[in-house]
């Protein structure tokens, strides 16, 4: 039988996961692997396990929300020759998920977790982090990893909402230099997101729809402050249709690479993770750095 390393977070979702685990590890069985399992016990903790022992594994499937499969690629990223990587998606939003075309089903998202085809991703990389979909900063950006597990266990997608409605007070702004592809731009802006994703918190088609995992290009979105009730207008008009203007309140461009530098200490999230506060950010794009399982997109 063929050798699979499955991490799994038994909080994920609503602890989900533990109901499933028996029919998840059947699928494995079935398809002619013995599985080692470690369910992680804190933060930090699937990243740990695969610097120590992912290498030894021809593939290795993660379950979780978009954290844990954070943390996997985060180590998997260290490596030379990562392996092929599964995921099976159990958390409360799940993002990139709907990227992979992963069914909702856990038992199914097993079976194309060793059976579907693998598709090189971009990854990116920010000041030496990994990153899988997102590298944010500003306004409710800090509401995934604030939420409580507990509250997120309770009230599901929901605790986002009223987390996110507790922030909308203290939205404060940034001044900014943003540097891409020979240009240069400067202001105050509220939310910037660099991405290579359809779904963020949960809303498909933000920030795009065209959006190719393995092109070696981000979407980047940058919402300047709004100075009056028109402008703010302006800039919600421009989220619901997805019409980001040249040099207008919501910026969008694509690129590989871009430089923020920050009037002060700003914080950032990484797939919905906190990823410190920083002065000065370097992001890149990883082209087709790992090989993720995918499924069939449904019509």
């Amino acid at each position: 039988m063929r050798e699979l390393l499955f991490i799994y977070n038994p909080h994920a979702g609503q602890g989900k996961v533990r109901g499933r685990l028996s029919d998840i590890l059947g699928v494995f069985a079935g398809n002619g692997y013995l599985p080692t399992v470690y369910p992680t016990q804190a933060a930090g903790d699937a990243t740990r396990l695969v610097r120590q022992e992912g290498g030894r594994y021809p593939r290795i499937v993660c379950c979780g929300g978009d954290g844990t499969l954070h943390e996997v690629v985060a180590a998997l990223m260290e490596m030379e020759d990562p392996p092929v990587l599964g995921y099976i998606p159990a958390g409360t939003t799940n993002d990139f998920s709907k990227n992979l075309d992963l069914p909702r089903d856990l038992g199914r998202a097993a079976q194309v977790a060793v059976n579907g085809p693998a598709m090189r991703c971009d990854i990116g990389r920010f000041n030496g982090q990994s990153f899988v979909y997102v590298a944010a900063f500003g306004a409710f950006t800090d509401v995934s990893y604030d939420t409580p597990q507990q509250f997120k266990n309770t009230f599901g997608h929901l605790a986002y909402v009223l987390e996110g409605i507790g922030r909308l007070g203290s939205i404060r702004n940034w001044h900014m230099t943003v540097e891409h592809d020979g240009e240069t731009l400067e202001g105050d802006f509220v939310l910037g997101m660099v991405s290579n994703t359809r779904s963020v918190g949960g809303f498909q088609g933000w920030p795009a729809q065209d959006v190719e995992l393995d092109d070696g290009l981000f979407e980047v979105i940058l919402v300047r402050a709004p100075k009056n009730a028109m402008e703010l207008q302006a800039i919600l008009h421009s989220v619901m249709t997805r019409t980001p203007e040249g040099n207008g309140p919501l910026i969008g461009f694509r690129t590989s690479h871009l430089t923020l530098t920050c009037d002060g200490e700003a914080a950032w999230t990484l797939d919905g993770e906190y990823g410190g506060s920083h002065k000065v950010v370097h992001i890149e794009n990883v082209p087709r750095a790992l090989a993720l399982c995918r499924g069939e997109r449904e019509e």
